[in-house]
């Protein structure tokens, strides 16, 4: 594979969503009230955890928040340009600047893979070993759990990013996308590929298929378990305690397989954007509501956190 350093290209365009003046308006209104929201809605539930007694002592809720954070991270690093683009369509975006936010989705996007492992992870020792939980789970191993997650997901993408980086660019320079990703850097390379393009495939299919199954392993030990037990009670209260980590597995990994399959040629484009948008905006929207709307321990801890601000 011959990597080539003889860049011409010093700035990209991001073509963004083909729609009228009219479309980018509704575009640019809604998601903008998407991007507000999606950061209240996940900086509330950090402050809530960091800043309740007890909340911040337990291993799922400190996963939580930096799983919160996490989503705030997500949706900045996307939706601010995407805004921007829309209300100055046809802006240019300078090569470093792309290639930073292609590292940092697709970093972002690693890293939200493995807190979901680690959360299935959470649930698997407090539903099917639940007297050794609080030994395996210390707040010890829970910190180290989310730095392994912080550190390994940002590790994974520097080589695939500094190869793509060193490829040669002369033109054209307009990425079919609203965001700068792997598809349409290496279509706009002018150097042959070799393996690069492979290797790119193999680790992302590694990553995603790697940590889902990991959480489905998780979540057959976790059902088997339940339908052991022979209180119905019980068995229902387990299987309430992480249907919600389930919907958000789901909208995660339901998306971005959809990115993948059955998609003719003619549309996977445009189907490829609807579904990053879906997964890098919507869902951080609706994963906080899906964690606490019904979670009893978080409205209390939101009471709290509302009585003592009306106090002050």
């Amino acid at each position: 594979m011959e990597l080539l350093n003889s860049t011409t290209v010093k700035e990209f365009i991001l073509l963004g969503f083909r729609v009228g003046q009219q479309g980018r308006l509704l575009l640019l209104i809604s998601f903008t009230v998407v991007y507000i929201l999606t950061l209240v809605e996940n900086l509330i539930i950090i402050m809530v955890v960091t800043q309740d007694a007890h909340l911040s002592r337990l291993p799922m809720y400190i996963l939580l928040s930096n799983f919160s954070w996490l989503e705030v991270c997500y949706v900045s690093a996307t939706v601010p340009r995407m805004l921007f683009d829309l209300s100055f369509p046809g802006g240019a975006i300078s090569f470093h600047a792309c290639f930073f936010q292609f590292y940092v989705f697709f970093s972002l996007g690693t890293t939200e893979s493995l807190f979901l492992s680690a959360m299935a992870l959470d649930r698997y020792l407090a539903i099917c070993c639940p007297l050794r939980y609080t030994q395996i789970m210390s707040k010890k191993f829970c910190f180290l759990l989310v730095s392994i997650c912080w550190i390994t997901g940002f590790l994974c993408y520097i080589v695939p990013v500094s190869l793509i980086s060193r490829l040669s660019f002369c033109g054209p320079n307009s990425i079919d996308h609203y965001i700068c990703d792997s598809g349409g850097l290496l279509a706009l390379a002018c150097n042959p590929l070799g393996y690069l393009s492979l290797f790119c495939y193999v680790i992302t299919s590694a990553l995603i298929l790697g940590t889902f199954l990991f959480i489905v392993v998780s979540y057959v030990g976790i059902i088997f378990t339940l339908i052991k037990r022979s209180s119905e009670n019980s068995g229902n209260k387990g299987f309430y305690t992480v249907s919600s980590h389930l919907a958000v597995v789901t909208l995660f990994y339901g998306s971005v397989a959809t990115m993948y399959i059955g998609h003719s040629e003619k549309n996977r484009t445009e189907n490829i954007k609807v579904m990053t948008l879906f997964y890098s905006a919507v869902a951080p929207l609706l994963n906080p509501l899906i964690y606490c709307l019904k979670n009893s321990q978080v409205k209390e801890a939101l009471a709290r956190f509302l009585r003592r601000k009306r106090v002050i």
